[in-house]
């Protein structure tokens, strides 16, 4: 009688073991997670003859991947806290006012000190020779090879969707900085610096500076709503559009208005575009911009002193055709300093919620109008940073700094 018990153990634990095996080939075969499930069911089914069951796993919220044999369906069923909880093997009739009553056991699968999942079961036999311990182990072994091996599938596929996301990242960054001049003029005539500072790794600031002939060139500045992935995309379009523009007009408002058209056709009123940009002539010591929406930039002479270029339309990309459009227009003006910029410098926040603001720099221009361009773009930046203390910057800030000297 003994030795016909200790065969069909030996028997029982040959095909666990099998069992085992089977699903580990599965694993290595990289069969879905609904297959995993699946197998998972039928194995518990044939070679333990388990009544009922409900295994639920947690994945930010507990959900219920396989359920047979009751009487409820507890595929939709929310665990409440008690259940979370559990570390150790529990009789169902331990719980009070509870709706897993059709079973007679919870069973944890655990990793390391977290609880995976947890399996109700019932129907497992009961008999002396302790078959409903190793039908607990089994029951533990096999769910945790499961439900590990789903978890290491969420992983994978988290960490593939990641470094997709990091590539197109680096696509979009590099695209941004094609946006950008590879080169500024820096002559005794001629001083530009820009500073770039990006909040995230792709931004949507765009500055750019253009020569249109030996005596023309535009500058100018935009920042697109939004950020990341799409506002580097629409950037390098209107960037393309701008130049190609240029080269069929010297009109800037005839540019602006079409580059309002194409911002709109693209994004359907769901971005805009703020924009400044200025055309100056170095003969005619004139200068012609428009100002759609964009901060003011501001704009420094000897004999005007400082002033605020604000003239031109709204945003880009809101209306077609735009309310209204105005050039600026600036005559006699040989030796000068502009100073143009996005809204993350003056927006930028310290730790009593106070912005930056516009004030501040035309106090440091004030000042110090005269400083070298570069010592300008240094001590703003310096500025900045001790202005913030330790709040983190909110957006991209772009500067940039046309000098011009007559000869």
């Amino acid at each position: 009688m003994e030795s016909l018990e200790l065969k069909a153990q030996l028997e029982r634990k040959e095909l666990e073991l099998n069992s085992l095996l089977e699903i580990t080939q599965s694993i290595n075969n990289n069969v879905p997670e609904e297959s995993l499930y699946k197998i998972f069911n039928f194995t518990l089914r044939a070679n333990l003859n388990i009544k009922k069951l409900a295994l639920f796993v947690f994945d930010e919220v507990w959900n219920c991947k396989v359920n047979f044999g009751t009487k409820k369906n507890f595929n939709k069923l929310k665990l409440d806290d008690r259940f979370t909880l559990i570390k150790n093997v529990h009789r169902m009739d331990e719980f009070e006012e509870c709706e897993f009553h059709e079973f007679d056991l919870v069973i944890p699968v655990s990793h390391k000190s977290d609880t995976l999942a947890l399996v109700f079961v019932g129907g497992l036999s009961n008999n002396i020779n302790n078959e409903r311990d190793d039908s607990i182990k089994f029951i533990q072994a096999l769910s945790n090879i499961i439900v590990v091996a789903v978890e290491n599938k969420k992983l994978v596929r988290k960490q593939l969707t990641q470094e997709a996301f990091r590539k197109e990242l680096e696509i979009a960054s590099d695209v941004q900085q094609f946006l950008f001049p590879e080169r500024l003029p820096f002559t005794e005539r001629l001083k530009m610096e820009a500073s770039y500072l990006p909040h995230d790794l792709v931004g949507g600031d765009y500055y750019d500076y253009i020569p249109i002939n030996r005596n023309q060139f535009l500058i100018c500045v935009a920042d697109v709503s939004g950020k990341g992935i799409p506002a580097a995309l629409m950037m390098s379009n209107f960037q393309a559009s701008l130049r190609t523009l240029l080269r069929q007009t010297p009109n800037l408002k005839e540019i602006v208005e079409a580059l309002n058209y194409q911002v709109m056709e693209n994004t359907k009123g769901e971005k805009f575009i703020t924009f400044f940009g200025a055309i100056y002539d170095i003969t005619l010591k004139t200068m012609v911009y428009v100002n759609a929406g964009h901060n003011p930039p501001i704009l420094m002479d000897k004999k005007h002193g400082i002033r605020l270029l604000e003239e031109g339309s709204t945003v880009l990309g809101a209306m077609n055709p735009l309310p209204f459009m105005n050039e600026g227009f600036v005559t006699d003006l040989d030796d000068f300093t502009l100073f143009a910029y996005t809204d993350g410098l003056t927006e930028t926040i310290n730790e009593d919620g106070e912005e930056f603001g516009m004030q501040a720099l035309i106090t440091y221009f004030m000042k110090n109008a005269g400083n070298d361009i570069r010592t300008i773009h240094q001590d703003i930046i310096v500025a900045l940073d001790g202005f913030k203390g330790k709040n983190a910057y909110r957006d991209d800030i772009t500067m940039l700094t046309c000098r011009v000297q007559q000869a």
